[in-house]
């Protein structure tokens, strides 16, 4: 089977082209090239398919084999793979996902495709916006957002603080709060000023990653709504930057890079 590897910022994925290629078992391909001492390596598994209800449908597996319903990170490498290999040359294009359908906005430097915009589409965050739970032994204060997959968003004081925190330890704890019976995707936040945020993150399904696209797209919104930040704000994750505005439907846009690693072939 070929396969792409490709990341945005640092929020890596083997993609498979299933214009080309069939894949049958989906979530134990994504357990297997997502080793990274025996497999390819990656954050899991994304499968670029053909739609009948936009150019193409994008279908996200985590590192666990269990299928995420969407990735921003993901998104934008859909969109640079189908405009850099002709599977669709629109400057706009419509993709489907678990979550529903999501606008590209591709932005080319000499025909090639180097950044994204996704139309993340709208947050859901409860009238209350902060709530606290009881988690990793005190109580603390998160805002819940949905954006087509759970997240949790916390705060912390400082940089240090925010790089300081033993996510391989109490991740875990956090993914699996009794709040989340299916899960969470948790962010941790520093809130610089008005128009910069540092984000570390723990994903639902794969751990601590790099990026996470819908988790700054849920954090910025988060932070919005709490009063801590600017309509237009960027985010400072591990792997890099992504620049999040809210549009004047409602929508939230993220923009960031993506980036085709390599091309192999793997035996399945």
């Amino acid at each position: 089977m070929k396969f792409t590897k490709m990341q945005g910022i640092g929020n890596d994925y083997v993609y498979v082209d299933c214009f080309e290629e069939k894949v049958e078992y989906p979530s134990e391909l994504a357990v297997r090239v997502s080793d990274r001492h025996f497999g390819i390596g990656s954050d899991g598994l994304i499968l670029i398919c053909p739609s009948e209800r936009a150019d193409l449908r994008m279908r996200m597996f985590n590192a666990d084999g269990s299928e995420g319903k969407m990735c921003g990170n993901g998104a934008r490498c859909v969109g640079k793979y189908a405009y850099d290999h002709g599977i669709c040359r629109k400057r706009e294009m419509l993709l489907e996902t678990a979550a529903g359908l999501r606008s590209l906005e591709i932005h080319t430097e000499n025909g090639i495709c180097e950044s994204v915009t996704v139309d993340m589409g709208e947050a859901v965050i409860s009238d209350s916006v902060t709530e606290k739970i009881h988690v990793n032994g005190s109580w603390q204060e998160m805002i819940a957002v949905q954006l087509g997959n759970p997240h949790a968003v916390y705060y912390v004081s400082s940089r240090e603080a925010l790089l300081a925190l033993p996510l391989s330890e109490i991740g875990p704890l956090y993914e699996h709060h009794p709040r989340f019976p299916e899960g969470v995707n948790s962010e941790f936040i520093y809130v610089e000023d008005r128009q910069h945020l540092h984000m570390r993150v723990w994903e639902r399904g794969s751990g601590e990653t790099l990026a996470c696209g819908t988790g700054a797209t849920a954090s910025a919104c988060a932070s919005m709504r709490a009063g801590l930040c600017d309509r237009r704000v960027t985010v400072h994750l591990l792997g890099g930057d992504l620049l999040i505005e809210e549009a004047a439907d409602g929508h939230y846009l993220m923009t960031g890079p993506a980036v085709e690693v390599f091309q192999g072939e793997i035996k399945v």
